[in-house]
């Protein structure tokens, strides 16, 4: 068993969309990023990246080259999945809470995990997703962005090829 944590925040931006976990969010502003700025899948990238053991998520889709400009970040989920498997791991479960005064994303909640369900190939049941307040304090509280933390457990389907424990 292999655990992963990723966490990612980006500042509101008035001219573009909020677009978390895939899912496009009714609010008036979006997260000022490289690309999308989905901090929900940025966060997640990082915990399965950090649990396979391989470069996090600013190695693999840097915010310095332009083919990553305004992309949609279902694309690093779908990459990060695969290089997952490739090294013969599976998840068990992922889990996310993501932290904004505004907007309410409890009723998006569903939405997102149906999301991530079909973009990583892991079932519902298996991803947790949560929100909360930060109850008024720091760069969250005062609603100058938002952000999200994310927890993966990988199992091994069996020894992958040059991934042995010396």
């Amino acid at each position: 068993m292999r655990i992963g944590h990723g966490y990612d925040a980006h500042p509101f931006a008035a001219d573009r969309e909020l677009v978390l976990g895939g899912v496009r969010i009714p609010h008036e502003r979006g997260l000022a990023a490289h690309s999308d700025g989905d901090a929900v899948i940025h966060a997640l990238c990082d915990a399965l990246l950090g649990a396979a053991g391989l470069d996090d998520i600013g190695c693999r889709f840097p915010d310095t080259d332009a083919a990553h400009k305004g992309a949609d970040s279902r694309i690093f989920l779908r990459q990060v999945m695969a290089a997952v498997r490739e090294r013969g791991l599976r998840v068990e479960n992922m889990d996310i809470t993501v932290l904004a005064q505004r907007p309410r994303l409890a009723p998006h909640c569903a939405a997102i995990r149906q999301c991530l369900s079909k973009v990583a190939g892991v079932p519902p049941g298996r991803i947790g997703i949560k929100a909360s307040t930060n109850e008024g304090m720091g760069f969250v509280g005062r609603e100058e962005g938002l952000a999200a933390h994310a927890v993966v457990l990988l199992a091994e389907d069996a020894p992958a090829p040059g991934n042995g424990d010396a």
